[in-house]
């Protein structure tokens, strides 16, 4: 019974969902801190290396970053409720689960072969607001069919090809103008000639 009570808390406990993550992974940690009466956002960004085997909101995943020379590895668990985002950067080409070798590895042998990411999946429960919105949505699309009727207006336009046939019509008095003042310069041309 009392199993069934630490089940029932621990999955009541994920209330967003995470990105599904691999080992090899660069990732970009938002961590909220709260020093006294202050909040501020902290980004931790470095290579995953180590995913715990736990389940749920007992599993845990390990970030190494080099700074200044001095390799920082934290471990953070995956649904605690001060991250407050985990982006992924990008990926990198790896064979093992754990990445240890590369706490001895510093400079170019420490770089990973880069692979495309893709789409990244989340994992995680669903927010309920997010899935009340979808249906609104629906109703938008709905309300906004009475506005299509307008087509009847639209037919009132080749009212005005009618205008181009008049413009075609003055066309030709165009043409003889040209033609009266075409001769006009012929005979000039001639009488240069002679």
């Amino acid at each position: 019974m009392s199993q069934a009570i630490l089940d029932h808390v621990a999955s009541s406990s994920i209330q967003r969902q995470v990105p599904v993550l691999k080992p090899g992974y660069t990732v970009r940690v938002h961590q909220r801190i709260t020093e006294g009466a202050k909040e501020r956002t902290q980004i931790f960004e470095g290579l995953l290396i180590k995913l715990s085997s736990g389940t749920g909101v007992n599993r845990t995943f390990t970030v190494r970053r080099i700074v200044d020379g001095i390799g920082v590895e934290k471990t953070f668990p995956l649904f605690a409720p001060s991250l407050e985002k985990i982006e992924v950067v990008k990926a990198g080409k790896v064979r093992r689960s754990k990445l240890y070798f590369m706490r001895e590895r510093t400079g170019k042998s420490a770089r990973l072969r880069d692979v495309p990411v893709g789409e990244i999946k989340m994992m995680g429960s669903l927010p309920t607001p997010e899935v009340t919105e979808e249906p609104a949505a629906a109703e938008a699309e709905v309300v906004e069919t009475p506005t299509e009727p307008e087509t009847p207006e639209v037919t009132e336009a080749p009212a005005e090809p009618a205008a181009p046939e008049a413009t075609s019509e003055e066309a030709p008095e165009a043409k003889e103008e040209t033609k009266e003042e075409a001769p006009a310069e012929e005979p000039k041309e001639e009488e240069k000639a002679e």
